[in-house]
């Protein structure tokens, strides 16, 4: 693989506002230049939950980083369709190492893998670990409505304006989730109580979702955005950190201009697991984005 001329995506070229591009600068790695495939990051506690980084924004890390390697290997399949990551370790604040491979690239679709490890005390530690398919789009796109087929619409939320934001949130909440302050968030009334020490009882949280910068959604942003809302133990009394074990996300269309629509959800908890499914809906109420992880219940105390 040569280095990097033939980027799909300019960082710099969809932003708006005092804080544009914070997202993209921060999951556009630096190739090295002597070593085809490496790449090296900078990890910031800006998006982070507690010490450690989100699940989501590393998975946007590392599908803008194989985005990037399978074009540099010719590749014209900009859009990860599917990628599955398994989390070894906690990621934290500093230097981070991207290992890339290229598996093949074909006429539909081409498919690759990618690592992310950091230093602790000189020795390598992996922090997590991604296979994905690439695709485009665009292409895969089909109008005929008879190929089309949906058993699912968009659910029926309040509004954004009628939602909890994050200037709503408690002292010090900020502090402990400094991803939020990166976001536009909106969690809906009905499945918010849990901040204020009513959960619902009910392992669902829907939320609004759009970058304050007013940065257009895309396939990599909702990398991120599938993994953004706080764990859904949290309106089963469980708060606390969730850790996540593996993480797989599906994008199936490209969103339009607007709010994201936004759904967690789990129906079992056992054996100290539970499953977590999203959804993305866009502003066309069209489902663009869904995923499942499996994450181990917080400890009570």
């Amino acid at each position: 693989m040569s280095t990097e001329t033939n980027d799909v995506v300019d960082p710099a070229g969809q932003q708006g506002g005092a804080e544009a591009g914070a997202f993209d600068r921060a999951v556009t790695a630096t190739p090295d230049p002597e070593r085809p495939g490496h790449y090296r990051a900078a990890l910031s506690n800006d998006w982070s939950i507690g010490n450690a980084l989100n699940g989501g924004f590393l998975l946007a890390l590392l599908g803008r980083t194989l985005q990037r390697s399978l074009a540099a290997a010719g590749s014209l399949h900009p859009d990860p369709v599917s990628i599955s990551a398994t989390y070894l370790s906690a990621a934290v604040e500093g230097p981070a190492y991207l290992d890339t491979e290229v598996i093949r690239t074909g006429r539909a679709v081409s498919t690759g893998q990618v690592a992310l490890t950091q230093e602790v005390d000189g020795v390598p530690v992996e922090r997590l670990r991604a296979t994905a398919t690439y695709a485009d789009l665009t292409r895969l796109a089909d109008d005929d409505p008879q190929r089309n087929l949906l058993t699912r619409t968009m659910p029926e939320l309040a509004p954004p304006e009628e939602c909890w934001g994050k200037e709503q949130a408690p002292p010090g909440f900020l502090d402990l989730v400094p991803l939020q302050k990166q976001l536009d968030v909106r969690m809906t009334p009905d499945t918010v109580g849990w901040i204020d020490g009513k959960p619902t009882g009910e392992g669902r949280i829907s939320a609004w979702f759009r970058m304050p910068d007013g940065r257009d959604p895309d396939p990599i942003l909702m990398l991120m955005v599938l993994d953004c809302l706080p764990p859904v133990t949290f309106n089963l009394d469980l708060p606390g950190w969730a850790p996540t074990l593996s993480l797989m996300a599906n994008v199936r269309a490209r969103p339009v201009p607007g709010w994201l629509l936004v759904t967690h959800e789990t129906r079992m908890l056992s054996n100290g697991l539970f499953e977590e499914d999203a959804e993305i809906w866009d502003a066309s109420g069209t489902l663009v984005a869904q995923s499942r992880q499996l994450a181990m219940i917080p400890k009570r105390g």
